[in-house]
């Protein structure tokens, strides 16, 4: 099992939960609206660094990981705006409740 960390323009939530629901992962946690900072600046929420970006995270099969991937890098390539999303795996040593 393995713990996947995903980041992305929060605009694009709709289209990230679409592939979740495709790949049939249903336990994950999304903060909706939060801050950072991105290759083109800081994105607070506010006029002076407009933008916020959303964060998934939620466990895979080991198994599921490399097409899962390949998914979320094709919507990377498909616009510049896109290049935002950012995602990570980590290994679980030990889970409760799953």
């Amino acid at each position: 099992m393995k713990f996947i960390h995903i980041t992305f323009r929060f605009e694009y939530t709709d289209f990230i939960d679409s592939i979740l629901d495709k790949h049939e992962i249903t336990d994950y946690v999304r903060y909706p609206i939060v801050e950072g900072r991105g290759s083109d600046g800081k994105h607070f929420g506010t006029q002076v660094f407009p933008g916020n970006y959303t964060v998934v995270q939620a466990r895979l099969d080991d198994d599921k990981i490399k097409i899962f991937f390949e998914e979320l890098e094709d919507f990377r390539q498909r616009k510049k705006a896109h290049e935002h999303l950012r995602a990570m795996v980590m290994g679980v040593e030990d889970s409760l409740g799953f």
